[in-house]
């Protein structure tokens, strides 16, 4: 397992570069899960636009202003978050031993902070000063739903990790409440589910604010959200962060399989869990689980990017609007059901029954996607005011 960057390069290309501490494996895999899925996202809006399907807004803009102060002080301020944390870690010593102590405590560089946002601020006034005219001009743009994945992307990032912390605590309750702060900022402790419910809510009230169509979005971002959601659990299992299963035993029934995907100790997970290793060098990061369990992360890979081949493959094909996000709840949950028979969870007490939180959650996406493909064909999809349809 790779807690983090530094310890993957090093053991793989002998390259002992500290600052890659800072990069939280997860994290790593999280990111560039958004990153192809923005990438998608822009595809296939640029499709349904082509059929018509989606429109797009007019803005009025003023073009040929010099940069304006609260912009300048943006810039400024961002370029000195960067440069008192990231630059500052360069020039304090223990920075890297505790990369997240640091990041979340009030040290840092002052003048690489100062100094960062002020070459932020010039380049913002630079970038405005060479577009500037003598008389400004109003212009109407054209912003299709294409133009707007940058910000759905970031509000979907913010909005998952809000709500995937959230409902981590409130199905941790108890160990939240003897450390709220620390389970908070942790990178540790995230569910799905409920990244995915806000997220939801945020994306639906950004679409409804620039009139793009709910539904025709949702089967958009079905296959997509399958496919980001595998990737990301690419970084649940090389960070080993506790997303794993229940003792396995067993015997290798598989001669095909290797003995590590069938049962796994995760030694140097990220989370610290188990007994320590022998003779192990890699600081904090020196423990190991003393019984094997299924690697459930491997397994959930594998069947995310199979379900989103299988629903790339119909996204064409169903014509009903709403269907093919449908078909992704009912798909979602029953993977999600299925694996947490083997996942270590917490239970709830559910009117006398002891589910975990996403079996419950699994349960109502599969009967949401069952009554959502029946309904579909009733629904009225917002219909784009403005559209050009390619032929």
């Amino acid at each position: 397992m790779y807690p983090n960057l530094y310890y993957a390069f090093k053991d793989l290309f002998g390259l002992d570069f500290k600052p890659l501490m800072i990069v939280n494996s997860f994290g790593f895999f999280v990111a560039i899960s958004f990153l192809i899925s923005a990438w998608l996202i822009v595809k296939e809006f640029k499709r349904k636009q082509a059929e018509g399907l989606l429109g797009y807004t007019e803005s009025v803009v003023t073009i040929g202003k010099p940069a304006t102060t609260s912009e300048l002080a943006l810039n400024f301020i961002l370029g000195f978050v960067f440069g008192f944390k990231i630059l500052g870690a360069f020039f304090i010593a223990e920075a890297f031993n505790d990369p997240q102590a640091f990041i979340f405590s009030g040290r840092g560089s002052w003048p690489a902070g100062i100094a960062l946002g002020a070459f932020f601020a010039w380049v913002k006034w630079r970038e405005k000063n060479k577009a500037k005219l003598a008389k400004p001009e109003q212009r109407t743009l054209r912003i299709w739903p294409s133009d707007r994945v940058g910000d759905i992307t970031i509000l979907a990032a913010v909005g998952g990790f809000l709500g995937a912390k959230i409902f981590d605590n409130l199905e941790n309750w108890d160990r939240f409440i003897q450390a709220p702060l620390e389970n908070l900022i942790s990178p540790s402790g995230l569910t799905f589910y409920g990244g995915l419910i806000v997220a939801t809510i945020v994306i639906a009230w950004y679409l409804r604010k620039h009139e793009i169509s709910f539904i025709y979005t949702a089967d958009t971002l079905a296959p997509i959200l399958m496919l980001s959601y595998g990737l990301g659990r690419i970084g649940c299992q090389v960070a080993g962060d506790g997303d794993w299963g229940i003792v396995n035993n067993k015997p290798n029934p598989f001669s095909f399989l290797p003995d590590w995907a069938w049962a796994y100790d995760y030694p140097h997970n990220v989370n610290k869990e188990g007994i320590l290793l022998p003779n192990c060098n890699w600081g904090e990061y020196c423990t190991h689980l003393p019984q094997p369990v299924f690697p459930t992360p491997l397994y959930e890979i594998v069947m995310g990017v199979a379900l989103f081949g299988l629903l790339w493959f119909l996204r064409k094909r169903i014509k009903v609007a709403g269907r093919l996000f449908a078909i992704y709840l009912f798909v979602n949950g029953a993977e999600r059901f299925l694996i947490e028979q083997i996942r270590v969870n917490t239970k709830q007490n559910f009117f006398g029954l002891h589910p975990t939180q996403a079996e419950i959650i699994a349960c109502a996406l599969m009967i949401a996607g069952v009554v959502l493909y029946l309904v579909a064909p009733k629904l009225k999809p917002m219909k784009p005011k403005n559209t050009v349809v390619v032929q």
